[in-house]
């Protein structure tokens, strides 16, 4: 018997589908009959009252006439039977309802009826084939959805997931429902239970699960044997999720979440694409909506262009920038790969939502300076973001050649061609690193920001390399905008930590007290944007960063939100170790947003501008031609002197060496 409704099941599945909703429509007939008969019967107590092939055959005929209709009308017969929701239902009341009552207007109507109809008959008419049509679908739903019929079913029914991880989800609203409905769909993973902080639902059921309270989460470990917890509060602040992490941090759970309202409306992701918890909730500092003013002031109908526009930063203002709508959006970019990455993702951007940008790609490097001229006075670029970077500090401080002539000549060339082209509004992208460096990447971020510094203090200045002395008019209004990491930027160490500990670790952290500054790259890029329409010509903005984090630190709670413990001497039956490897070349314990005390407000309570000392043009112009010659040259111990002249604080921790020079140096045998 459970072999033949098996097979009766797998049969009705592979119908086309004009011979299912035939099936369908046919049942649905036969309910409505099946209603009307039962209405007579619980109406007159009696079936002998009940003439459907006499005198209420007509009523009998009527009924499906002015049913079927509607029920075609409110997709009745376009939902899928095996994912039958909340939707379909609220359909078939409204297809019952009105069709009941188009009915209850003929009974009215009809005064010559061989037959008295009671007209209470009606409204059990109505609710009966509600019972029934409603009914009849939930239950085909399950039917054709569960398991009932396998051999591992017939031993024990209620394990029908057995063997499939338990996850208890963390949120019983909408969002926490809409999950176990997808994961119980889905068959990846068993849901046992909710928990939830709202009180009035402690103990309750919802959706066959019980409900615990976060207090009792070990109590619902032991009775459920959940190893798992899903997120299901898409709706909660940064910092209330911060709370959930840590209140769920000292147990033996894999923590993972569901993304946002807003990508679910978006449409880049579903509820059911779980992912690991993000690293912003663990810092639990919630971005500020950017002033709508600052955010468009550079940008609206205007030509854009960003350099860099492939990397981590550059790729996330490229998106930012698009949302307010410029004429052009230029992206330069040295990769083609980078590139091409971020000009199909911007173009499907553009075509969703019928943005009127016109979106250029570029490929070209900021070291050459035709190159950059000739598309800046192309295209009348009126803003430029300046993204373009080598910014990994142990690879930099090995490659000091490419470091200066990309980081320092590649801003002095996209600056120059910026005041030649009559750019209006130019923004660096600076970092924390270049405050007091300790490695070459630092100290020449510090002088690109110098450049601009010295750029717009001169009305009319001659521009370094020019053959001649010709003045060129500066109507460029220079920013430069300085911050620290940024989550999930290229090289970033969030990533490293969860492969390795997706590998069993162990987990390498580079010294026990090292801090940094996190910011998550959306609002990195917002407030770049918003800081760079502040600036008056000449600031250098900071932004805040909040409080520094502990790499140790962070790297233990990652392990313990993936459900796992870390071994140590105090508990040596851990399961992921954290290795201390030694603080790499040119890198610092702690960074810095500030060289000086001399800081002030602006009008956005996450931007601060500093007051910073830097070199006149012309002094600066004669240090950057000493600089170059010393890189040319392969002279590393003067770019040691230059830099240490130019940047105020910079101590580099030993001799810096270009590995190209060093090989040269002591030759291949070495």
């Amino acid at each position: 018997m459970l072999r033949l409704a098996e097979k009766l099941r797998t049969w009705l599945v592979r119908l086309p589908r004009r011979q299912k909703r035939i099936i369908q429509v046919l049942t649905d007939v036969m309910l409505v009959w099946a209603a009307l008969w039962l209405a007579f019967v619980v109406r007159m107590g009696n079936t002998s009252f009940v003439e459907p092939v006499g005198g209420h055959a007509w009523l009998f005929g009527l009924a499906p006439l002015i049913a079927i209709p509607f029920f075609i009308r409110f997709g009745m017969y376009r939902a899928v039977m095996r994912y039958f929701g909340n939707d379909a239902l609220m359909a078939i009341v409204k297809a019952v309802t009105l069709s009941t009552l188009l009915l209850a207007l003929a009974v009215y109507w009809r005064t010559d009826a061989p037959l008295l109809i009671p007209r209470s008959m009606v409204f059990n008419y109505w609710w009966l084939s509600l019972m029934l049509l409603g009914g009849l679908r939930l239950v085909m739903r399950q039917y054709f959805m569960g398991d009932w019929f396998s051999p591992e079913s017939l031993t024990k029914f209620r394990s029908r997931d057995a063997g499939l991880p338990k996850v208890a989800v963390y949120g019983a609203g909408a969002a926490g429902n809409q999950l176990v409905a997808a994961l119980r769909m889905g068959r990846a993973m068993r849901p046992v239970a909710f928990i939830d902080d709202d009180a009035n639902l402690y103990n309750r059921m919802i959706a066959g699960l019980r409900v615990y309270s976060p207090k009792h989460i070990r109590q619902m470990i032991d009775e459920t044997g959940a190893d798992e917890i899903l997120l299901a509060i898409p709706s909660a602040t940064r910092a209330r999720r911060r709370e959930v992490l840590e209140r769920l941090e000292p147990f033996p759970l894999h923590v993972r979440s569901i993304p946002g309202f807003m990508d679910l409306a978006s449409g880049k992701v579903k509820v059911e694409d779980i992912q690991e918890v993000d690293i912003a909730d663990l810092l639990g500092r919630d971005a500020v909506p950017p002033q709508q003013a600052l955010f468009e002031k550079c940008i609206i109908d205007k030509v854009v262009m960003v350099t860099g526009a492939g990397g981590s930063i550059g790729s996330e203002l490229c998106r930012q920038i698009l949302l307010n709508k410029p004429d052009v959006l230029l992206l330069f970019e040295h990769s083609e790969f980078n590139l091409y990455s971020i000009h199909i993702e911007l173009e499907r951007q553009i075509e969703r939502a019928s943005l009127p940008v016109r979106l250029v790609p570029i490929l070209g490097s900021i070291r050459d300076t035709g190159r950059l001229l000739d598309v800046l006075q192309t295209w009348k670029v009126e803003t430029v973001y300046h993204a373009a970077a080598y910014k990994h500090v142990p690879m930099v401080e090995h490659n000091i050649a490419e470091g200066v002539l990309n980081n320092v000549i590649g801003t002095l060339n996209v600056a120059q061609a910026a005041v030649q082209a009559g750019v209006a509004n130019f923004v660096l992208i600076s970092t924390d690193k270049a405050v007091r460096p300790t490695n070459v990447m630092g100290s020449t971020k510090r002088v690109a920001e110098m450049i601009l510094q010295a750029l717009s203090r001169e009305a009319a200045p001659v521009l370094f390399g020019a053959d001649d002395a010709v003045h060129h008019v500066n109507k460029t209004r220079f920013t430069m905008v300085r911050f620290g990491n940024v989550l999930g930027s290229s090289g970033s160490v969030i990533p490293r930590f969860y492969q390795q500990i997706r590998s069993g670790g162990p987990v390498t952290v580079t010294h026990p007290k090292i801090t940094r500054y996190f910011m998550t790259i959306p609002e990195a890029a917002q407030l770049v944007i918003q800081a760079g329409s502040m600036g008056q010509g000449g600031d250098v903005f900071v932004l805040d960063m909040g409080q520094p984090v502990k790499i140790a630190e962070l790297a233990e709670k990652l392990i313990h939100l993936s459900g796992m413990s870390v071994r140590s001497e105090k508990n040596p039956h851990g399961d992921i170790t954290i290795e201390f490897t030694g603080l790499r070349p040119g890198e610092k314990l702690y960074e810095e947003l500030l060289i000086g005390d001399n800081v002030s407000g602006t009008e956005h309570p996450m931007i601060m501008r500093a007051d910073e000392e830097y070199f006149n043009w012309d002094v600066l112009k004669a240090l950057l031609a000493r600089l170059l010659k010393a890189v040319e040259q392969d002279d590393y111990p003067q770019v040691r002197v230059l830099l240490r002249e130019m940047v105020s604080g910079y101590v580099p921790e030993g001799e810096i060496v270009d590995l190209i020079y060093l090989q040269r140096r002591v030759g291949p045998s070495e």
